[in-house]
C-alpha cells in the first residue's frame, strides 16, 4: 500500500493532494482518510478476545481471565467446591477453569489474581455492593427458574430521587406491576424492601431480581400485583458522602448502640421520607393492611425495627436472615409481646427465615423460640445453605404469595 509505512501526517496530505488533484470535494475526501487513517494507527494493540463465563449444557461453567503476566489467578466463590479454585494459564495468558455441574441459581463470583480480587471484565453482569465486588453467573434450569426471564406480561422498574433525612438526596428503585401505567384509576399495596449491609439499593432488584420474581408469579396468579419499593438502607453512609465526609465503617455488633442509632436513623427516614415521597408519586392504597416492610440481613433487623416501632404502619412483616435480640426485645418492643392477642390482631403475617448454614442460624432460631414462647403467631422457613442471596431470592418468592390476601 502506498502508505505502508508513512508515519508523517503532513506528508500523508501532500501524497493524497497530488492524487487526487485537490478539489473541494476532494479535498474533504483526503481529510476524511487522513482522520480514518489516524485514528487506526491510534489504536493501542488488542489482546486476545476472551468470554466469561461460558455455561455449558451439562450446567458446567467455564471461567476465563486474561493476564499474560500474572503468577496466580484463582476463581472466587465457595459455591464452587473451594473458597478459592486455582485457574490454569495457556500459551497466550488466559486463565481458565472449569467447575460443576452446578445446582442451577444465579451465583456470585470473582477472581483472586496476585492476591487481588477482581470482578470478570469480560462479564456485564455484577454484584451491587459497596465492599466487596462480584460478577454473576446464571445458571439456567431445564425447566425456567422463578427468577428467570419468561414470556410473560412485565413490569416497569423505575430509579427515584427524594429529600431525605438531615437535607441529603436519597434514591430508591420502585418496582410497579403489570398494566400499572395503563389500569390509571387502579391503586395498589406496597412492599418495602430493605436489602443488607454493605448492599445498596438496587440489590434486590440486580442479584435479586424481584421484579423479574414478581412479573412470573403475577402471571401465574400467585401473588397479588403490588408496588415494590427498595432503599438505600444506609442513610448515614449517604449523608457523610454527600456531606464531604468519610463513610462510616461497618456496624461492629448487630445488637449494640451503634446498629440500633443507625437503625432508627433508616426507620426515620423511612417512615417520614419514603412512604410520603411514595404515596404522594404512585397509586397507593394508603393503610396499614396495604403496607408491607421485608428485608435481607442488615435489611431484616431494620424492618423488625421500624415495624415494631410502628404498628400502625404494617401489617405484613417478612425477615430474611435477621433478628431482634431478647434483651432488645425486652428493652424496646414490649409492645410486641405483653399483648399477643392485641399483636397478633393487628399483625397478618410475621414471617421469619433463615439458613441451617447461616451464621445468624443460632440468633435467629432464639428469635423465633422467644416470639413462641410468647404467643406471638408468626411463620418460619428454616432452609439450607447459608446466607446468601440464593436464599433470599426463596424467601421472597415464598413471601410474596403471601401478601395482601
Amino acid at each position: 500500500m502506498l502508505l505502508a509505512g508513512v508515519h508523517n501526517i503532513k506528508t500523508i496530505y501532500n501524497l493524497l493532494r497530488h492524487m487526487f488533484k485537490a478539489t473541494s470535494i476532494r479535498l474533504h475526501l483526503i481529510i476524511l482518510m487522513l482522520c480514518i487513517y489516524n485514528v487506526t494507527i491510534s489504536q493501542p494493540p488488542r489482546g486476545p478476545f476472551v468470554i466469561s463465563p461460558r455455561v455449558h449444557a451439562d450446567k458446567k461453567v467455564t471461567f476465563s481471565y486474561l493476564s499474560p503476566s500474572a503468577k496466580q489467578v484463582l476463581l472466587g466463590g465457595s459455591q464452587f467446591g473451594a473458597v478459592q479454585v486455582p485457574m490454569t494459564k495457556d500459551s497466550i495468558g488466559i486463565w481458565s477453569v472449569t467447575v460443576g455441574p452446578v445446582k442451577p441459581d444465579i451465583y456470585p463470583y470473582s477472581f483472586v489474581v496476585d492476591g487481588v480480587t477482581v470482578m470478570d471484565p469480560a462479564n456485564v453482569a455484577y454484584f451491587t455492593n459497596e465492599r466487596f465486588k462480584a460478577s454473576l453467573v446464571d445458571i439456567p434450569g431445564d425447566t425456567a427458574l422463578i427468577h428467570a426471564m419468561k414470556d410473560v406480561p412485565h413490569g416497569t422498574v423505575t430509579y427515584e430521587y427524594y429529600p431525605s433525612v438531615e437535607g441529603s438526596t436519597g434514591s430508591l428503585v420502585v418496582y410497579t406491576p403489570p398494566g400499572y401505567d395503563k389500569a390509571t384509576s387502579k391503586k395498589y399495596p406496597v412492599f418495602y424492601l430493605i436489602s443488607g449491609t454493605t448492599d445498596t439499593e438496587e440489590t434486590f432488584f440486580k442479584v435479586g431480581r424481584t421484579n423479574l420474581i414478581l412479573d412470573n408469579l403475577i402471571a401465574e396468579g400467585k401473588a397479588v400485583p403490588m408496588i415494590i419499593v427498595m432503599p438505600y438502607g444506609n442513610p448515614m453512609a449517604r449523608i457523610a458522602e454527600q456531606t464531604g465526609k468519610s463513610k462510616p465503617s461497618d456496624i461492629v455488633s448487630r445488637d449494640g448502640e451503634d446498629a440500633v442509632k443507625r437503625a432508627k436513623l433508616f426507620e426515620t427516614d423511612l417512615i417520614t421520607k419514603v412512604i410520603p415521597y411514595i404515596e404522594n408519586n404512585y397509586r397507593t392504597i394508603n393503610n396499614k393492611n396495604n403496607r408491607a416492610i421485608g428485608g435481607f440481613s442488615r435489611g431484616g433487623g431494620q424492618t423488625l425495627r421500624t415495624a415494631f416501632g410502628n404498628m400502625d404502619k404494617f401489617s405484613w412483616i417478612c425477615c430474611y436472615s435477621a433478628y431482634l435480640s431478647t434483651p432488645e426485645m425486652e428493652s424496646s418492643f414490649k409492645n410486641v409481646y405483653e399483648n399477643p392477642e392485641r399483636t397478633n390482631k393487628e399483625l397478618k403475617l410475621l414471617w421469619v427465615s433463615v439458613g441451617s448454614d447461616d451464621f445468624l442460624y443460632k440468633p435467629t432460631v432464639e428469635f423465633i423460640d422467644f416470639l413462641k414462647a410468647k404467643n406471638v403467631n408468626h411463620k418460619t422457613l428454616i432452609t439450607g445453605g447459608g446466607h446468601t442471596w440464593m436464599n433470599v431470592k426463596n424467601y421472597v418468592t415464598q413471601t410474596v404469595q403471601l401478601l395482601f390476601r
